[in-house]
């Protein structure tokens, strides 16, 4: 398993299923990367509390609504226009590679903040304080925990 969390979440992002599962939640409103953190996070059994949450949603909520969901937004409402536009298209695939590289960077800010957190006996449940689907925790985690 890979330990650095750019290469944990773009080993779980291709398994199967995690991918479409990612992208229901994130139109449900969660953050993919921090989602990706706290499940890095429990597969290095860190034990969560209230105040380490805040804390990477404090690095998470300003990055995403300021660098990330601006290129999306750019990214989405160009996707019919690009169909017959091949300009439009290759300008569109620079900002969806501008907005993937701007993923990475946050997720580099979520690791630099929480590699310094120790393992621990405790409970782990890092999922539970982000999504309510059982059936997606499920998934992510038997992402996370090849056979």
């Amino acid at each position: 398993m890979p330990s650095d969390l750019w290469s944990f979440a773009s080993y779980c992002y291709a398994r199967p299923g995690v991918e479409q599962t990612c992208l229901r939640l994130q139109d449900g409103g969660v953050d993919v990367c921090l989602l990706l953190c706290t499940l890095w996070l429990e597969q290095r059994r860190v034990a969560c509390d209230t105040q380490r949450l805040e804390q990477l949603r404090s690095i998470a909520e300003p990055w995403q609504r300021q660098v990330v969901q601006p290129l999306r937004e750019l990214r989405r409402g160009w996707k019919t226009d690009s169909v017959n536009d091949p300009a439009r298209a290759r300008l569109r695939s620079q900002v969806k590679a501008l907005e993937l590289e701007a993923e990475q960077e946050l997720l580099r800010r979520l690791e630099g903040v929480a590699q310094k957190w120790q393992a621990t006996d405790d409970a782990v449940a890092w999922l539970e304080q982000l999504v309510a689907d059982r059936d997606a925790r499920e998934l992510l985690r038997d992402a996370a925990n090849p056979a």
